[in-house]
């Protein structure tokens, strides 16, 4: 039942839990995509050539079955309209009626790929990937009309920049498991300012998504970039990741970080990070014992097992700095450096231009401060 009482004059309407769930969902619901990723046979079979010598494939030294080459696409596979392979997909959702869509990186993360988008009224549109979030797991769409006419958008409300509550009810939409359009779950945020690390490109590398909003409402493959949102019919987040083998136990950005890069791209054409340029390893008594340091803290500048690979970038603002490999930053801005909170932690809330100082100790006994500018990842 609806109960309404007067105030002032004017009615007030209230609502079960279960009729502002309804009402959210259908707000939302006509502004929530389904993209699909489709690339050519012949790209994929090229692709697995590549990598078998390398042992990638399951069968080392050989080409996956069905990869072998000159061999024709067998009975089966998912084709798009144009006979292209479809190789899943995710969900995303419209925040601008010139056809603006919000979704994950990793979502798009496959360069060679091509990309389309779903709407509410089952009209497929290919999109164009106008950025990628180097840093989050956020990635920035828009749909190509090729010409043709682009329908009125429904499109989502972002929410206001204010603090989550443990407990408050949540809704996750999205394309659950690449085939089940415009499903819905229910739940409450059970965590905030989450660190997990996943995978969010093709390479396989695993990188750290940090601030996250925890939920239980149930998120599948598929739901990736999703909007998850409040009873107001607000966009809080955006579905990213779950945990395997555990239960009721998934994961959204911020809405707040996607709303940065959407302002980037609306000023600049771009998304703009600052960039410190250095790679490094945090450091822990483990890791401590390993290398035969003097400290169990801090960010050791060390670069990676590859060839051409630089511990500090040319030309960036650690270069122009004087830090080298070898180096371990112990603190930012008189902040101890940890693996509870890390170096890209304290950089992620900083500016391009802004100035850092650093606590830095070289030579494994030297201590000194260092001061830099931060400049523009490019």
């Amino acid at each position: 039942m609806v109960l309404a009482i007067q105030k002032n004059f004017q009615y007030t309407e209230y609502m079960t839990h279960e009729e502002q769930i309804v009402r959210a969902v259908k707000t939302v619901m006509p502004a929530v995509v389904s993209i699909t990723a489709a690339k050519e046979w012949s790209a994929l079979q090229e692709a697995a050539r590549k990598l078998a010598p390398f042992g990638a494939s399951p069968f080392p030294g050989e080409f996956p079955p069905g990869m072998e080459e000159d061999m024709p696409m067998p009975d089966g596979v998912p084709t798009t309209e144009d006979g292209k392979v479809r190789l899943g997909g995710g969900s995303g959702f419209l925040v601008d009626s010139t056809g603006i869509i919000l979704t994950n990186r990793h979502v798009v993360a496959d360069p060679d790929a091509e990309y389309t988008a779903v709407l509410y009224n089952e009209i497929s549109y290919p999109v164009t990937i106008l950025a990628r979030d180097p840093i989050h797991d956020v990635a920035i769409l828009k749909i190509d009309t090729k010409g043709r006419a682009l329908p009125a958008l429904p499109v989502v409300s972002l929410a206001a920049e204010k603090d989550l509550d443990l407990g408050q009810s949540v809704i996750a939409i999205g394309n659950a498991l690449g085939e089940f359009k415009n499903s819905v779950s229910t739940g409450v945020v059970s965590g905030l300012s989450r660190l997990i690390a996943a995978i969010t490109d093709m390479s396989g590398k695993q990188e750290r998504l940090r601030g996250l909003i925890q939920t239980d409402a149930a998120i599948n493959p598929g739901n990736s970039g999703g909007p998850l949102i409040n009873l107001a019919g607000d966009v809080i987040g955006i579905n990213v990741a779950i945990v395997f083998g555990a239960q009721n136990i998934g994961f959204a950005i911020p809405i707040a970080k996607a709303k940065r890069d959407l302002d980037d791209i609306q000023r600049h054409g771009r998304i703009r990070r600052p960039f410190l340029g250095v790679r490094y390893v945090l450091l822990n008594k483990q890791i401590s014992d390993r290398f035969g340091l003097p400290v169990a803290h801090g960010a050791y500048i060390l670069k990676e097992a590859f060839p051409g690979d630089h511990a500090v970038i040319p030309g960036s603002a650690a270069e122009k700095a004087g830090l080298k490999e070898g180096d371990i930053i112990i603190t930012c801005n008189r902040k101890r450096i940890s693996d509870k909170e890390t170096l890209e932690d304290m950089l992620e809330g900083m500016e391009i231009g802004d100035e850092v100082k650093f606590g830095v100790l070289q030579d494994g006994i030297k201590r000194k401060i260092t001061t830099l500018r931060l400049e523009e990842r490019t």
